[in-house]
């Protein structure tokens, strides 16, 4: 029994630690997960009911090269539940 304790305990740890550096945000009206690296393993999110964009210019985006394992990235609002506004961040897909 206690060898399972500690297997259980490990694996939920490792979990932890995989989806560490990835949250859930509204982003195009939907609850998504947004990781800061392409090697993270995104979460499942729950359905929510995110706040409307509000209507703003898309700002100019400085040519950069992907990160490895990603595609493209551009500009996309993001909301945050901290300051309750939406905010522009850099998504690579």
């Amino acid at each position: 029994m206690k060898r399972l304790f500690l297997i259980l305990a490990v694996l939920a740890g490792s979990t932890q630690l995989a989806s560490a550096s990835c949250v859930c945000r509204c982003m195009n009206g939907q609850n998504q997960p947004i990781c800061d690296d392409s090697m993270s393993v995104p979460p499942i999110c729950p359905p929510v009911i995110c706040p409307i964009e509000p209507p703003s210019v898309t700002p100019i985006q400085a040519p950069t090269i992907p990160p490895i394992g990603t595609t493209d990235c551009r500009q996309e609002q993001v909301y945050n539940p901290y300051t309750q506004r939406y905010e522009w961040k850099t998504i690579c897909h």
